[in-house]
């Protein structure tokens, strides 16, 4: 038996919820209910143990084509930093403009602070960001996280029922003056709902009833936190700029320690998850752990965000707000025709990349390694399924015949993983629930929000060959 048979889908952390995020997600908790398999050996947490490998038994498979007379042979390096700000949701606005957790996996962004569902082209140019050089680019890729939940698990006391909210308080910042007072008010009357709540679930006799706890507590709690964040927003609104963001604080969840297998099922088909909100980025929080999707999250302990250029000659710019897709984040349903094996470790970069979670010798750390497609129709900046505008180079770095090469993107990123926890299979990438995360489900996203005259000096220093860093 595998270290995954007996271990369930959903922890004993999972919740029920009664937020409303919309079709999408109803629909994408149904399929992670369907794909759960047999009941008697249910689906993991965490990958599958076959699916980690031991590095140094792979073999090498990475061939870089050899750079021709007039190759663009130069980088162009951004430093953006590594997530410090914990800026983590799991929308995805190039695939699923306006969906919120049109993912249902969390991405790890940096760049551009403002990125989510609801971004366009219009806020990304607006907002700021994380790159040191001033490039509003939005890089993200889905988290990695390490899950040792189970591990030696015993069964215990039941931890009982309670509700657990979004803290309101922590997403206001700079409270004006003149909104203080009853700002104040409705911040009490949260924690006082919440109260109330709370004794309504203590004293209910079918608390273990899902439909009972979303129709008699969530539901109700929800109303009225979404009338006191109102008056929130409307008391900062009257003196100052409007928060943003504050109503998907609404939901609350209930965290039920004792439910049965059967309880978890039904309540994820009849509840709807809200989307986390940015955590601290120091561990996964419960707002940041979606069903399937939970675990410490792990900052990359290095971020390389590198532009090249084409072995076989020059590169001309991106044009501003083209959006790539690396790999394909539902490769159980599309096929591997886009997927692309990202895994490695430091040391091997050259040598190997796969499709597995890779074992890294001491000393050598997990690696994943995105390069993205480089050759560009010349006309379009997105397309109906946000590929057929820009493609891959054949083996030899060509681009096929009515495509031109602009610099290809690859984000490069490194973490700290302990051998014992790489051995034990207890890490994994985020992925939707029928990925089971399927390491070959890896992907990455990237929208070009540079100005003309940071891509001008990318570009003039990847056909000059020159290594540029900013």
């Amino acid at each position: 038996m595998t270290r995954n048979q007996g271990r369930h889908r959903f922890s004993r952390r999972t919740k029920l919820t009664a937020g409303v995020t919309g079709l999408a997600l109803t629909i994408g908790l149904a399929v992670a209910i369907s794909t759960t398999g047999d009941q008697g050996t249910a689906q993991a947490d965490g990958a599958d143990i076959s699916l980690f490998v031991d590095i140094t038994k792979q073999q090498r498979n990475v061939k870089a084509p050899q750079p021709r007379r007039g190759a663009s042979t130069g980088t162009f390096t951004v430093d953006c930093g590594r997530n410090e700000n914990g800026h983590f949701n799991p929308d995805n606005f190039i695939a699923q403009p306006g969906v919120r957790n049109g993912a249902e996996h969390l991405h790890d962004y940096v760049g551009n602070v403002s990125t989510d569902a609801d971004s366009t082209d219009e806020s990304l140019l607006e907002a700021d960001t994380t790159c040191k050089n001033g490039d509003k680019s939005a890089y993200f890729w889905p988290v990695v996280r390490i899950d040792r939940e189970n591990e030696d698990e015993e069964p215990g006391e039941p931890a009982g029922a309670e509700v657990e909210c979004p803290d309101v308080q922590r997403k206001l910042r700079n409270v004006p003056r003149q909104a203080k007072a009853e700002v104040d008010r409705n911040l009490q009357g949260l924690k006082d709902q919440i109260a109330e709540a709370n004794t309504k679930l203590k004293a209910a006799a079918n608390v273990d009833d899902p439909n009972f706890v979303n129709n008699t507590v969530l539901r109700p709690l929800r109303d009225k936190r979404t009338a006191t964040i109102d008056r929130i927003v409307q008391a900062v609104d009257r003196v100052a700029e409007r928060p943003r963001g504050l109503k998907r604080l609404a939901p609350c969840t209930v965290k039920d320690g004792d439910a049965n297998d059967a309880q978890v099922a039904e309540a994820a088909q009849e509840a709807e998850a809200d989307a986390p909100e940015k955590g601290d980025g120091k561990s996964a929080s419960d707002e940041n752990e979606l069903p399937g999707n939970e675990g410490e999250i792990q900052r990359p302990e290095v971020v390389d965000i590198t532009f090249r250029g084409s072995p076989v000659g020059k590169v001309e710019p991106m044009p501003q707000f083209l959006r790539i897709l690396y790999g394909d984040a539902k490769v159980s349903t599309n096929g591997p025709k886009n997927a692309r094996n990202s895994w490695t470790c430091t040391g091997f970069e050259d040598k190997v990349l796969i499709n597995k979670y890779p074992i890294c010798p001491e000393g050598s750390k997990v690696k994943r390694i995105h390069d993205f497609n480089s050759c560009w129709d010349g006309k379009n900046t997105d397309s109906a399924n946000h590929r057929d505008h820009i493609v891959a180079p054949n083996q030899d770095g060509k681009c096929p015949k009515g495509f031109k090469a602009v610099p290809q993107l690859r984000i490069s990123l490194t973490y700290n993983i302990p051998r014992d926890v790489q051995v034990a299979g207890q890490y994994a990438v985020d992925a939707f629930p029928q990925e089971e995360h399927n390491p070959f489900s890896d992907h990455d996203d990237f929208a070009n929000v540079m100005s003309e005259e940071i891509m001008n000096r990318l570009v003039q220093c990847v056909n000059s060959g020159r290594r540029c860093k900013e």
